[in-house]
C-alpha cells in the first residue's frame, strides 16, 4: 500500500474551504454588512489595535485563516501572527495582533474567534490523546465524524495537535464495514462475500496503490481475512485482551497488515489500548466531541 492516507496541510484547497464557509458566517452574523451596535457607537474614522489572547492552555490551529477572515470583512485590517499552528499555548499567550479600522475589528471578532476556537479546541484535544500514547508505537487517527463542510479544516486541526488523518472521504480508500457485508448477503445471488472475498474483490476493482481496509469484530474474522492481505484491519470494539491476541496472531503469520483499534476509545482507555501493540487508534471524539478553546480579543 502507499505510505498512508493523504495528510492535510493548509493549502489552496483548504483556503477555498474556509472562504466558502466564511461567506455563510458573514451572512448569518452581518447580513448586508450590518452591525447595529458598532455602526451606532464607533466612528468610521476610529483606528484600533487588538490582540487575540488565549484564556486557557491548549494548542493553536487555524491561524492562516485569520487574515482571510479579516480581509473579507474589512480589507484595511492587518494581521500579525505571534505563533504558528501547532504551538502550545498557556493562558495569556498572544496568538497575534489585528490593526486597522476599529469597527472592522469588532465586526470580525466573533467570526474569527469561533473559527480559531473550534480548530484550536480540536488540536488541543488531539494533543492530549497523542500525549497519552507516548512511548508506544500507536498513532492517533481521526475519522469522518466531522462537522459537515468543515471536514478538511477539522482534520487539519488534528494534525496541528500531533494526530494523523484517516481517509478524507469515501473517494480516497476502501473501508469494508459490516454493513457492506450484510447488504451483500441480502442482495447478491451468491449470498454475499466473506471478509476475505470482499478484500480480494475490492483489490481487483480499484487502482493499484489504493488502501484496502476491512473491519472485523471477532478474532475468527481476523484469522480468515489476514491471508487476503488487507492493508489495514480495523478491530472494532475489542477488549485489550482481544487486541493483544490480535497482534499476536497477526505477527505469527508475519502479515504486513496494520491493525487499527476503534470503538469506545477515550482519554481513560487510549493508553492501555496503545500498549496492546496496535499501530493505529482511530478516535471519533477528536472532532465530534472537542470543546472550543477559550480565546479572547483584548484592545491594546
Amino acid at each position: 500500500m502507499k505510505e498512508d492516507f493523504q495528510q492535510i496541510d493548509f493549502d489552496d484547497q483548504l483556503r477555498d474551504d474556509w472562504r466558502a464557509l466564511l461567506e455563510l458566517a458573514v451572512r448569518e452574523d452581518l447580513a448586508d454588512g450590518c452591525d447595529l451596535t458598532t455602526d451606532s457607537l464607533v466612528p468610521p474614522t476610529a483606528e484600533g489595535r487588538a490582540d487575540v489572547v488565549a484564556r486557557e492552555a491548549g494548542v493553536a490551529a487555524g491561524l492562516p485563516a485569520v487574515g482571510i477572515t479579516l480581509k473579507r470583512i474589512e480589507p484595511r485590517l492587518t494581521w500579525t501572527a505571534n505563533v504558528e499552528d501547532g504551538s502550545p499555548l498557556v493562558p495569556g499567550d498572544c496568538l497575534g495582533t489585528i490593526e486597522g479600522p476599529a469597527a472592522g475589528i469588532l465586526k470580525a471578532e466573533r467570526i474569527m474567534l469561533n473559527m480559531l476556537g473550534r480548530l484550536s479546541g480540536i488540536a488541543s484535544l488531539t494533543g492530549r490523546y497523542v500525549e497519552a500514547v507516548g512511548g508506544t508505537s500507536a498513532r492517533i487517527y481521526d475519522t469522518r465524524k466531522t462537522t459537515p463542510g468543515w471536514r478538511r479544516l477539522e482534520k487539519y486541526a488534528v494534525r496541528c495537535g500531533g494526530g494523523q488523518n484517516h481517509r478524507g472521504g469515501l473517494f480516497e480508500a476502501v473501508l469494508i464495514k459490516d454493513n457492506h457485508l450484510a447488504l451483500g448477503a441480502a442482495v447478491l445471488d451468491s449470498g454475499g462475500y466473506t471478509p476475505a472475498e470482499a478484500v480480494v474483490k475490492a483489490r481487483e476493482a480499484t487502482a493499484a496503490g489504493t488502501i484496502i481496509e476491512i473491519e472485523v469484530d471477532t478474532l475468527e474474522q481476523l484469522d480468515e481475512v489476514l491471508p487476503a492481505g488487507p492493508d489495514i484491519v480495523l478491530l472494532d470494539n475489542m477488549s485489550d485482551a482481544q487486541l493483544c491476541e490480535a497482534v499476536a496472531r497477526r505477527d505469527s503469520l508475519k502479515s504486513s497488515s496494520e491493525l487499527e483499534a476503534s470503538g469506545g476509545v477515550n482519554l481513560q482507555t487510549v493508553s492501555s489500548i496503545a500498549q496492546t501493540g496496535v499501530q493505529r487508534i482511530s478516535v471519533g471524539a477528536l472532532t465530534h466531541s472537542a470543546v472550543g478553546l477559550d480565546l479572547g480579543l483584548d484592545w491594546r
